[in-house]
C-alpha cells in the first residue's frame, strides 16, 4: 500500500504537497497552499524508512537536501502543520539517520515560525508568512483567538530541536506557553479550545477532546514520557485535564458505549470527532506507565473509547468510520449530518488499535485493523493512489480525489507497526508526536542525539 500510494505521487505529483489520484496531478488546494513544499515526502519518509524501502526513501531525502525551503514562500502557512508534519518529519529522520542535514533543515523551519510567537503573551498565531514574517489568527477563530490544540502541539518538536542543535531559544518559546497554560484559572478544572493572545484570556467555553483541543492533552502526557518522566508539570497538568474530561465529558450510552462529548457553554453536544479517537491509546498509554488512583480507571476509557470507535467503523457500509459521530435517541456512533459522513483516510482509530495492541497484544485490535485494511483497499484505493470517500454509508462512496500526507505518515505507519514486533519502535524508547513521527526518549534511546556543546546543561535546563 505504501509503496503504491508513494509511486503514482512520485508519478504525477512529485515536490508537490499531495497527490489526486483520480485526475493524476497535485493538490493545490489543501492547508499548504500552492507553494511546492513536498509535504507527502517530508512526511512520509520515516515511513518509507522503517519499511525498509530504500530506493524510495534516497528519492525522497535528495530531494529534500536539493529543493525544501521555505524562503520564498510567500504564502500563510498553518505553524501547528508545519511543526508536527516538516519539523516533526526531519527531527525523526535526524534520530534515525544522525544525518546532519535533517536538523538543518528543522532548525530552517523552525526559524521562520519564530516570529508568530511575537505576541503579548507569547502564545503564538495560527498563521505565519515565512517570507515576510507577518502572523495573524484565523478569521473564524472566537474573537482572533488562538487555538488550544494548535499552540499547545509544538512542545515535543520545539524541546527535542532544543536539545539536539543546543539552542535553548525552542524550548523558552514552548516553556512560556505551558507556563500560562498552568497558572491560569480553568473553568471546572477544563481547557477551553480558544485562548486570546494579546490578553490571554480564554475566548468561548468550548471543549473537545476532537478537532481544536486533541493534541494538547497528547502532549502533555508524551511531554512527560521524552523527557524520561522527569517533566512532572506535564504529567500533572495531563492527569489533571483528564480527571477533569471524564467527570464532565466523558459519556456512556444507552448501549454501554463509551466517548467523549464536546461541551459547549455548559452544555453537553453528544458528539464525538474521529480526530478525538486517538484518546483510546492516550488513555492506555497514561494507564501504562504510571501507577496511580487513576491508573485502572485510564486503562477502561482507553479500551472503552477505542471500542466505541471500531463501533463507528462496523457499523458503516464501508467498514471505514465517519468524520464526526453522534450518540442520542436516532443514533449511536453514527454520523446524521452529510457534512460528517466522509472518511479522508485519517489514522486514529488504527493509532489506538496499534497502542492498545502494544500494551495488551489482544489479538481483536490486530484483527480490527486488517478490517481497516480490506476497507482501505476495497473502497480508497484507486488505479493511481488512495483517496478519501464523500460517504462511509454508501456501498459505493464517491471518492474525493485527495491522498492526504497523513494517509502515508500516519495510517499506514500505524497498520504497519500494528503487525510489526514489539521491538521495532518499542513504546518505552519512542514516543510519536501527533503526525506519527517518532522521536527519541531522553535517557531511553541511543538516538537521542543532544548537542555535544551543551549536552550537560541541555540536561538540566530540562
Amino acid at each position: 500500500m505504501m509503496e503504491h500510494a508513494w509511486h503514482n505521487y512520485k508519478l504525477y505529483a512529485w515536490g508537490k504537497n499531495e497527490l489526486r489520484p483520480l485526475t493524476q496531478r497535485g493538490h493545490i488546494g489543501s492547508i499548504f497552499g500552492a507553494s511546492d513544499l513536498g509535504a507527502t515526502i517530508i512526511d512520509g519518509l520515516d515511513t518509507l524508512y522503517i519499511m525498509g524501502l530504500e530506493a524510495e526513501y534516497k528519492e525522497g531525502r535528495d530531494w529534500i537536501e536539493r529543493k525544501f525551503t521555505l524562503d520564498n514562500v510567500s504564502a500563510e502557512l498553518s505553524v501547528f502543520e508545519t511543526n508536527i508534519r516538516f519539523i516533526g518529519g526531519l527531527l525523526t529522520m535526524y534520530a534515525f539517520t544522525g544525518d546532519a542535514m535533517y536538523k538543518e533543515k528543522a532548525q530552517q523551519v523552525a526559524d521562520k515560525l519564530l516570529p508568530a510567537f511575537q505576541t503579548p503573551t507569547g502564545i503564538p498565531h495560527s498563521l505565519i508568512n515565512p517570507k515576510t514574517g507577518m502572523s495573524k489568527n484565523y478569521g473564524w477563530a472566537s474573537g482572533s483567538s488562538s487555538i488550544l490544540s494548535e499552540f499547545g502541539t509544538l512542545h515535543l518538536e520545539f524541546s527535542y530541536l532544543s536539545d539536539v542543535t543546543g539552542n535553548p531559544l525552542y524550548r523558552e518559546r514552548v516553556q512560556t506557553i505551558r507556563q500560562i497554560l498552568k497558572e491560569i484559572e480553568k473553568p471546572k478544572g477544563l481547557y477551553p479550545n480558544f485562548l486570546n493572545p494579546k490578553t490571554g484570556k480564554w475566548g468561548q467555553l468550548h471543549m473537545s477532546l476532537g478537532a481544536l483541543g486533541d493534541s494538547f492533552y497528547e502532549y502533555l502526557l508524551k511531554a512527560w514520557l521524552q523527557s524520561g518522566q522527569t517533566d512532572e508539570e506535564a504529567r500533572q497538568m495531563f492527569d489533571d485535564a483528564m480527571v477533569a474530561i471524564i467527570t464532565h465529558m466523558v459519556r456512556t450510552s444507552r448501549n454501554g458505549l463509551t466517548y467523549v462529548s464536546d461541551l459547549k457553554f455548559e452544555r453537553l453536544e453528544h458528539k464525538m470527532d474521529h480526530l478525538a479517537c486517538f484518546a483510546g491509546g492516550i488513555f492506555a498509554l497514561a494507564a501504562s506507565t504510571r501507577q496511580s488512583e487513576n491508573t485502572e480507571k485510564f486503562m477502561e476509557i482507553g479500551k472503552g473509547i477505542t471500542n466505541t470507535c471500531h463501533e463507528s467503523y462496523t457499523r458503516s457500509s464501508t467498514g471505514l468510520g465517519p468524520e464526526a459521530f453522534r450518540f442520542g435517541e436516532a443514533a449511536e456512533a453514527r454520523a446524521l449530518k452529510s457534512s460528517e459522513k466522509y472518511y479522508i483516510l485519517r489514522p486514529e482509530t488504527v493509532e489506538s488499535y496499534f497502542v492498545l495492541w502494544r500494551l495488551t497484544h489482544d489479538q481483536k485490535y490486530r484483527d480490527w485493523g486488517w478490517d481497516v485494511v480490506l476497507a482501505l483497499e476495497k473502497h480508497c484505493r484507486t488505479t493511481h493512489g488512495y483517496s478519501g470517500i464523500k460517504n462511509v454509508y454508501q456501498e459505493v462512496p464517491q471518492k474525493d480525489d485527495v491522498q492526504q500526507s497523513f494517509f502515508l505518515a500516519e495510517t499506514l505507519k500505524y497498520l504497519y507497526l500494528l503487525f510489526s514486533d514489539d521491538s521495532l519502535l518499542p513504546l518505552d524508547e519512542w514516543v510519536f508526536n501527533t503526525e506519527a513521527h517518532p522521536l527519541p526518549i531522553k535517557g531511553a534511546n541511543v538516538y537521542y542525539r543532544p548537542a555535544l556543546s551543551v549536552s550537560g546543561d541541555a540536561t538540566n535546563a530540562s
